[in-house]
């Protein structure tokens, strides 16, 4: 924050996946947090699809921290200018099951329980698939795995090595080698890390 504020930088938040990272949705906003708390100008953009599971909602919301009561005045002027060409009333199912959700006591602490489980269940889907790809045989070293944090993992598998996956082996990831670790289960992982170990290994 102070090296931000040396430089004049403005802090854009991306919020998409609050929770996942460390199973905690308040440390996980601990970033942001520290910045308003600095008094920084801060935007942040917020979203509910994965860490309550509404997909098909697009539900999420930006946020700005602005100096006074006139910039948030004119903020507001020229974000209704940008908004409206897209929409003219945003769609409202998903709003009001993040409100309900948010407004009850009982409720959100079951949403923090949930993602927490999550956010436990992808760790310890790193860790299986580690483990996959040493038993298989692997050599390399795949400490990058466990050492991200978050939904996906960056595999470090290159282009060739990824197409080899999805024609050989039917399973799709990113050209870049992201996989979704969300997507790993007990029953599948032995399969992805062979696979991984198939197209690693020469």
């Amino acid at each position: 924050a102070a090296v931000m504020q040396a430089k004049k930088h403005f802090a854009w938040f991306d919020s998409a996946y609050q929770g996942f990272a460390s199973g905690d949705i308040d440390a996980d906003a601990w970033a942001l947090r520290h910045f308003v708390d600095q008094h920084l100008g801060v935007l942040c953009c917020q979203s509910f699809a994965k860490n309550m599971g509404l997909y098909g909602q697009r539900v999420g919301a930006i946020h700005f921290v602005c100096q006074d009561a006139a910039e948030a005045k004119r903020l507001s002027s020229q974000l209704q200018i940008l908004i409206r060409p897209m929409y003219s009333n945003p769609p409202i199912h998903g709003a009001r099951l993040v409100a309900a959700v948010l407004e009850d006591r009982e409720l959100t602490k079951q949403w923090y329980a949930e993602v927490k489980m999550m956010a436990d269940r992808i760790i310890k889907m790193r860790h299986s698939l580690v483990k996959g790809l040493e038993d298989a045989g692997s050599v390399h070293n795949w400490d990058h795995v466990t050492n991200q944090i978050g939904m996906f993992s960056f595999t470090g598998l290159n282009k060739n090595q990824v197409d080899q996956m999805i024609n050989r082996h039917h399973i799709y990831l990113t050209g870049n080698g992201r996989i979704s670790l969300a997507g790993l289960t007990s029953a599948n992982v032995e399969y992805v890390a062979n696979a991984i170990h198939d197209v690693t290994r020469s």
